[in-house]
Formats: C-alpha cells, sequence, structure tokens
C-alpha cells in the first residue's frame, strides 16, 4: 500500500491546534496520521515537502450552483429553477449537474474540494440539493451527501416569479402559506401511510406514491434539513415561525439580515450560511448587506459558513470573502471554521470532511502561505489521497490530474 507523507509544512487541522512543521500521513485514501517529530514517515514513502507553506482541509461551498448553472451557456446551461410549480419538492439538483463545468477547476484551484449543489430560489420550495466532491468522474462518483436538505425561499424570489404570471404566491403570504401547505399535506401523507402500516397484513392498502410529499415528509422525520432562503429578518422571523410550527431543522441561507434577529437563531441553534458578500446592493432585500455580518453573527453565537452562491460570486473567491469578513471584524479562527469544518456539520458531511483528522478523507491542501492572504494560492490539492492539481510556476497556470 503506498503512503504520501506531507512533511515540514504548517499543518491546521482546524478542530485542534496547528502543528508548526508537521507531518500528515496518507493512506489508502484517508488520513492516517497527523503530528509533529513523534509521526514516524514509513520506509518507500512519497514525500511532499511543506517546509514554509499551510496544510488545511479542502474548503466546502454550503450553497451554490455549479454545474446546475453554467457560466456562458446561457438557457442551455441553466436548470436551478423549474419554475412551473410552486411546489417542486420532488426534482434534484443531482439531475441537472454538469461535472464537466469550468467551475470545478475554478472550485479547485480556489481550494474548495466540496460543493452543496442547491436548485434556485424562483420557487417557495425548490427541490433537493446534494453535497458532491469536486473531482471526480460523474456526479455519482462524487456523492457525500443525497439528498442534503431541500431548498425552499421566502422574500421577493417567489413573489416575483408567481406575481409575474398572476398566480399564488404572488405576496409574503402567499408563500408562507404555500409552505405550510406543502407540509400539511405531507404530515397527512405520513399519517395515511403509518394508518396503513399499523394494521393487520391482511388488511393494508398500498399508498399511492407521492414524490413530492415523500421528499417533504423526511424533513418532517428530521432525516434531511430545510433550506431557507431568506435575507430581510421579518422573514427570517417567518422562517422560525413555521419551523417551530412544524419541528424540522432549519438551516438559514443567505441571512443579509440576520444578524438583527442574532439573538433568536442563537437561542434555537440554527446556523447561518451567509453570503454571497461580494456583489452590488442589486434588489431591496440586500441593502443591509455588509461584509461586518458574518463577524456580527458569530459574536452572537450564531454557527457560520460563507458561500459565494456561486456564479453570483465566483466560487474561487470564497476565501477571499472570508479574508475581507476577517477585515471586518471576523475572528480569523472562525473564518477558517466557516469554510471548513462548520459547512462540513451543517451538511452532514462531517465524519468524512471539514478538519484534519485520523480516518477522514484525505481531502486537503497545500497552500503556499496563510490562505487568508489574498497573496497565497493553493500549490497542490488532494481528494481521497490522490494528488489532483498542482501549480507550475514555469507555466504559471494550474495542471489537473484526469479525472
Amino acid at each position: 500500500m503506498s503512503v504520501t507523507a506531507i512533511v515540514g509544512g504548517r499543518i491546521v487541522p482546524v478542530d485542534t491546534e496547528p502543528i508548526e512543521a508537521g507531518t500528515l500521513l496518507i493512506e489508502d485514501g484517508r488520513i492516517s496520521a497527523l503530528g509533529g517529530s513523534e509521526v514516524a514517515v514509513p520506509e518507500g514513502a512519497e514525500i511532499v515537502d511543506a517546509a514554509g507553506k499551510w496544510v488545511l482541509p479542502g474548503f466546502i461551498e454550503a450553497h451554490g450552483h455549479l454545474g446546475v448553472h453554467e457560466e456562458g451557456e446561457g438557457w442551455a446551461g441553466n436548470d436551478t429553477n423549474e419554475m412551473t410549480d410552486p411546489v417542486t419538492a420532488h426534482v434534484r439538483a443531482l439531475d441537472a449537474i454538469n461535472p464537466d463545468e469550468q467551475g470545478w477547476r475554478d472550485a479547485i484551484i480556489g481550494g474548495v474540494l466540496a460543493v452543496n449543489v442547491n436548485p434556485g430560489s424562483g420557487n417557495p420550495i425548490g427541490g433537493q440539493t446534494v453535497a458532491l466532491k469536486s473531482w471526480g468522474g460523474t456526479v455519482d462518483d462524487r456523492l457525500l451527501r443525497e439528498p442534503a436538505g431541500i431548498k425552499s425561499a421566502l422574500g421577493e424570489n417567489p413573489k416575483r416569479v408567481y406575481g409575474d404570471k398572476k398566480q399564488t404566491p404572488s405576496t409574503r403570504l402567499g408563500t408562507a402559506a404555500v409552505i405550510r401547505g406543502a407540509f400539511v399535506e405531507a404530515q397527512n401523507y405520513l399519517a395515511k401511510i403509518e394508518s396503513e402500516a399499523a394494521k393487520p397484513a391482511e388488511e393494508r392498502k398500498p399508498v399511492e406514491r407521492n414524490l413530492k410529499l415523500e421528499a417533504i415528509g423526511r424533513v418532517l422525520r428530521r432525516e434531511i434539513p430545510w433550506r431557507q432562503h431568506v435575507h430581510r429578518a421579518d422573514d427570517i422571523a417567518t422562517a422560525l415561525r413555521i419551523a417551530d410550527e412544524f419541528g424540522y431543522e432549519l438551516v438559514i441561507d443567505h441571512g443579509t439580515e440576520a444578524h438583527l434577529v442574532a439573538d433568536k437563531l442563537a437561542a434555537r441553534g440554527v446556523p447561518v450560511i451567509i453570503g454571497p458578500l461580494f456583489t452590488s446592493r442589486s434588489k431591496v432585500e440586500l441593502r443591509n448587506r455588509s461584509l461586518a455580518n458574518p463577524g456580527r453573527l458569530a459574536r452572537a453565537g450564531v454557527t457560520i459558513a460563507i458561500t459565494t452562491d456561486h456564479p453570483v460570486v465566483p466560487i474561487n473567491f470564497l476565501v477571499h470573502q472570508a479574508t475581507l469578513a476577517v477585515k471586518e471584524g471576523l475572528d480569523r479562527e472562525t473564518a477558517l471554521r466557516a469554510l471548513t469544518i462548520n459547512p462540513a456539520r451543517i451538511l452532514g458531511i462531517d465524519d468524512r470532511l471539514g478538519s484534519l483528522a485520523v480516518g477522514k478523507d484525505a481531502d486537503l491542501c497545500v497552500w503556499s502561505g496563510d490562505p487568508l492572504d489574498v497573496m497565497q494560492r493553493v500549490e497542490r490539492a488532494y481528494v481521497d489521497g490522490r494528488e489532483i492539481y498542482t501549480y507550475d510556476y514555469a507555466a504559471a497556470e494550474g495542471v489537473f490530474a484526469r479525472p
């Protein structure tokens, strides 16, 4: 069995203290050891000299549209929203992802080795998200968790989409009503299934399958989270209200004004995937967008992850958003956690990714220096222990392995 030893670098496990001049061993696609001088490098191991460099887990984009909203392809490459019905809980982002889109390579260049791909926010209930690795063969080969949640939207987007069509929902109260109605239907569907299952076998009747209600039922059973697209503080209050009514696991996506209700989010343990942060205030909901908001949320005790909402902001700029959030008051350690272990836990993939630890997948990057310094770059990237990217300084470009 081959062993790769990354030696001499500053290893940043994220969940534990950094290790100076550390050693990290990779065997069979996983991290087999990491530490200081006590870690022995096996004879015959491939040695990677990381002296003067930083070794970190791959970053995780917890909310993006990579592969379903292809850049530069126009309508032909945009499969983000199935805006023919306000409730499309049964559609799956997995079925529309192009694994060969250039954005996946951009992700790796920026140290992003896993992405949660979401449907869009045109519908009150938009569909099922999927967590994938950034490199591999087909999307099925890259799967981390599917579904990783169901996307839902409050606020301007569904109001605009269906208001223009002169159909429900054309208001905020209509959007909330559509979501509530779908949850009630799903409750009734689950109750019918449970009722039939409780009968003697000879008396049971098959319940006609409903893919929409099956998907929403998984949220009600707390098997997957409800991923709530929401910006304004009053809409966040509505998201909390509906979650309290139906008892599901809630994640706030975007959360532009989440800092205004941070105490309520912290008290409930509701995380916020905040961003994108490199945008203009292109609609009313974004008038309070600020790079200071991640720090405000974190100081209030809210668990945060940072998102580019790719392609709204190019995914390779994920770390730069964190850097400028640090400039505006976010703690450095929290910033790195917001790119790694926090999104991993929100997505339910922290048993495999998000930090450097023995037994976890060897998905990591060797940076030229501190990743929060915009002048530093990824020099090597590994997925499942395989080196899939190197930066060629002579050619001034990155070189990718074949999937």
